[in-house]
């Protein structure tokens, strides 16, 4: 047994519907511009290839949680995601063999400091201040996958203290849940544990300190979260 210089920390997981077993994180992937009307909304109008960026598998957080507003930013805003939990690792998986890879689906938000990302976009920088921040991954319990069954349309949206701010379908991704699994896989090898945040539709926008986030993805399930203070 190896003997470490450290208590080893706690493995991140997200909670399964009706289960008391969770399911292990290893490592968060999120898609950007994958709705055309959000490319629009953020000043952008392309059909480029998916492209990724990741979040700390420790960012994740449980729905119904209430985080600090975060450190560094005044600009906070919400994303209500789809989340794919990958079952079965792989290089190069093919279009048609996602599905043998993909062991459930939840709703998930991707928590942004806008401020800092919009520094990082005009001096060319990484976006990990942006996107790779402390609870910056909310993630509501996961649905397991029925066989060959990939969500391609159902209704998206988000509310802030009971305001819609979000809604779209997600029949409206660029890239569907198989294309991205596949592009992934091209450039990384997917391992099980992995999450892929799929990209948000627009109405993307700011939230302070005592707002009520309620995120919900048609069959598959919700994701709540309230802003504390900030530390």
């Amino acid at each position: 047994m190896t003997d470490f210089a450290l208590p080893l920390p706690t493995v991140p997981s997200v909670a399964i519907r009706n289960s008391q077993q969770r399911f292990p994180v290893r490592r968060i992937f999120c898609v950007g511009r994958n709705y055309a009307a959000h490319i629009r909304e953020m000043g952008n109008d392309e059909r480029d290839p998916p492209f990724f960026f990741t979040k700390p598998a420790d960012a994740v957080v449980d729905s119904g949680t209430v985080i600090p507003y975060p450190l560094a930013t005044e600009n906070l805003h919400h994303e209500i995601e789809l989340v794919v939990a990958i079952s079965k690792g792989g290089v190069n998986i093919g279009h048609d063999a996602a599905a043998d890879h993909i062991w459930g689906y939840g709703a998930g938000i991707d928590l942004t400091r806008r401020d800092l990302q919009d520094v990082a976009k005009k001096a060319g920088r990484p976006w990990d201040w942006a996107k790779a921040f402390d609870h910056s991954a909310p993630c509501g319990p996961l649905i397991p996958a029925a066989r060959d069954s990939i969500p391609h349309s159902g209704r998206i949206r988000l509310s802030v203290n009971g305001e819609v701010r979000q809604q779209g379908d997600l029949a409206e991704m660029i890239w569907p849940v198989p294309d991205i699994v596949a592009i992934c896989s091209q450039a990384v090898e997917l391992q099980p544990g992995d999450l892929i945040f799929t990209g948000t539709p627009s109405g993307v926008g700011p939230v302070v300190a005592g707002d009520r986030l309620s995120g919900e993805i048609e069959n598959i399930g919700v994701v709540d979260l309230e802003i504390g203070a900030r530390r």
